[in-house]
């Protein structure tokens, strides 16, 4: 018996530190993949902000420091971010630039109903189980 209370305390150890290795290693890796699409951003980039905000990366003033972006959030409206803000690149495939389009003709179509709709009779549970 005593010789199991002696591997339980290390083995404890183990199953405790196990955990917080892989966690940290997880998280060394998503800094350093956040780091390589920082540094590869361009202008002409499609980026969405931590925020939701979607927006283009456009040529950097040489007055910006390296922890600075500006973004068209629209035409003519160029703001200022600071890079780490940038969540993540937008690729667009070919359907997404169709789903943009804006139909302008107006839907005419009408639900025609000949008789008032009745509300369903209710329905009733028996009491006996």
């Amino acid at each position: 018996m005593g010789n199991l209370s002696s591997l339980m305390f290390p083995l404890l150890l183990v199953l405790l530190a196990v955990p917080l290795f892989l966690s940290a290693r997880k998280q060394k890796r998503a800094v350093a993949e956040q780091q390589a699409l920082l540094n590869s951003l361009e202008p002409g980039d499609l980026v969405m902000t931590t925020s939701g905000l979607y927006g283009t990366v456009v040529e950097s003033d040489e007055s910006l420091d390296d922890t600075k972006i500006e973004l068209e959030i629209s035409e003519g409206v160029v703001t200022t971010w600071l890079r780490q803000a940038i969540r993540e690149k937008v690729v667009l495939d070919a359907d997404d630039e169709a789903d943009e389009v804006v139909d302008d003709v107006q839907d005419t179509s009408a639900v025609v109903v000949d008789e008032p709709v009745k509300p369903a009779a209710p329905v009733q549970q028996d009491s006996k189980k």
